[in-house]
């Protein structure tokens, strides 16, 4: 498999290091959906990031998608995302809670720095709806007492949140108090220790 985009995308990320976690082998190409458009363009007419090659030539174009994918080729007893209802659609809801947010932090990112007119509307609304789901994934990890959010594995629900985490704060510094969310405080420190997501892991580059 390859895996186009880089690590600085919380999306690119949470699939290398799904991957990475499962043990599956593939290569990474860290092409940017800006400066390699082109490149992306010959697998993905979206040219967005994460694209994924699948060995039979098949390219998937969206994250949870790919997640689905690679989920199909693990153990069952390994399986990231729980496969009983209702845990599944519990953390479904909680990965879906931690990307909403970073497409709204992607989005308030080029409304302030690729616009010159900037639309405080928007600001304020996109500020408004990451703090909500802030606050609503607090709320939820708080009232969990296992080392993660389901149990005592890592699964695909933590590894959304921890990158959300670190995306949000590299990109919109101050923007959350870490310190009046204690639970995805101590969520973020225990998943950015955990050695994958150290070897998964780009500094932020705004895009040119």
């Amino acid at each position: 498999m390859i895996l186009i985009g880089q690590y600085d995308s919380p999306f690119v990320r949470r699939v290398g290091i799904a991957l990475t976690l499962y043990g599956l082998p593939f290569r990474h190409e860290p092409w940017s959906s800006f400066g390699d458009a082109d490149k992306i363009r010959a697998y993905n007419p979206l040219t967005r990031v994460p694209t994924l090659v699948l060995d039979d030539g098949e390219v998937l174009i969206e994250s949870h998608a790919m997640l689905d994918y690679i989920d199909s080729l693990a153990p069952p007893e390994r399986v990231m995302f729980p496969r009983d209802e209702p845990m599944r659609h519990r953390a479904i809801k909680i990965a879906a809670l931690a990307t909403g947010i970073c497409d709204k932090v992607v989005s308030l990112f080029y409304e302030q720095r690729m616009h010159e007119q900037v639309s405080d509307l928007w600001v304020d609304r996109c500020r408004v709806q990451i703090r909500g789901a802030i606050a609503e994934l607090e709320k939820a990890r708080a009232a969990i007492v296992t080392p993660f959010w389901f149990g005592s594995k890592i699964g695909h629900a933590d590894i959304a949140v921890g990158v959300m985490l670190r995306f949000l704060t590299d990109v919109h510094p101050g923007m959350i108090d870490l310190a009046r969310n204690p639970a995805l405080s101590a969520h973020f420190a225990r998943t950015e220790a955990l050695p994958v997501f150290k070897t998964i892991s780009q500094v932020f580059i705004p895009p040119a």
